[in-house]
């Protein structure tokens, strides 16, 4: 009976030597090595129930070659009976027929499974592999239709065809956008109290450290109720506003006037009395030294409107 196992055992010998010896560095390394350490569990166990006490590692490693390329052996006819059937899995019967062309007395299986002397082998742990984390995960994995079969490659990562925005919608709460702009406020005067506080005169609160709570210090005036009397930058530019508008109405108003035709007999002696470049010098073209003060501007008249 072990004539074949060993003549079968032959061209696995040095590719079984060569798991044990040589460090695994794939997974599937990894399972052949788990499995010839097994196998000499179990070769060490049946060494035991027949009575040995002690064995050479060479002894231990060529009763395992054998016990694998015996186990091998059964696989690969047990195999070829199942695809001569035309079948993918194969049975029991597959595997008796297999022992019994080996010249394997299948009546004593039974009775050597049920021995007193049967050692019991703990199964080795499982250890699942470590799952490699996914780089760039984004969308959720889509699955095959239905017209397409589910033996085809499974769509690539989402991250691959889909639209991935890299920018955020703008805020648009009430709420929000006032606490930024409150923020940004008050960082801005912060930033210019600081400014000052360098580059100007400072006074401080504790003469031993005067880096410590600058304050900005007060520069006194001779007329201390001119800032009061003096208008401020946006009235100034309110009220320029205010006279460049009224001055563009009076102007349209009297380019109006003056296009419209009629046949007055005295229109004729007013345009003889215009200058030369026909044009009438307006208020504004006189007043070029203006006073940047409202408050010490001329007094203007007020301008009547005969009744026609």
């Amino acid at each position: 009976m072990a004539d074949p196992a060993v003549a079968s055992g032959g061209p696995l010998n040095s590719g079984g030597r060569g798991s044990g010896t040589k460090a695994a560095s794939s997974p599937a390394e990894n399972y052949h090595l788990a499995r010839r350490r097994t196998l000499q569990v179990v070769v060490s166990a049946l060494l035991t129930e027949s009575g040995f006490e002690s064995a050479e590692k060479a002894a231990v490693e060529t009763l395992t070659e054998m016990m694998q390329s015996y186990i091998t052996e059964i696989g690969r006819c047990a195999k070829a009976y199942c695809e001569h059937t035309a079948r993918s899995i194969p049975t029991l019967p597959d595997a008796v027929v297999t022992l019994i062309e080996m010249g394997f007395n299948v009546d004593t299986l039974p009775v050597y499974a049920k021995r007193s002397q049967r050692m019991v082998i703990t199964a080795p742990p499982v250890t699942n592999a470590p799952g490699t984390a996914k780089a760039l995960s984004a969308g959720q994995k889509r699955t095959h239709p239905p017209h397409i079969p589910s033996h085809f490659p499974e769509f690539p990562d989402p991250h691959t065809y889909i639209k991935t925005p890299t920018f955020r919608e703008p805020v648009s709460e009430y709420q929000v956008v006032r606490e930024k702009a409150a923020t940004q406020r008050r960082d801005v005067e912060r930033a210019l109290t600081r400014f000052m506080a360098k580059t100007g005169e400072t006074q401080s609160l504790f003469k031993d450290d005067i880096t410590a709570f600058p304050l900005i210090a007060a520069r006194p005036s001779a007329i201390p109720y001119l800032s009061a009397l003096l208008p401020s930058e946006l009235e100034l530019q309110t009220l320029e506003e205010t006279d460049s508008s009224e001055q563009d109405d009076q102007t349209d108003s009297e380019n109006t006037v003056g296009n419209i035709i009629t046949d007055d007999p005295g229109a004729d002696k007013e345009n003889s009395m215009l200058p030369p470049s026909g044009v009438v010098p307006s208020a504004k073209a006189n007043e070029d030294n203006m006073i940047d003060n409202p408050y010490l501007r001329p007094v203007k008249k007020p301008k009547v409107r005969r009744k026609k």
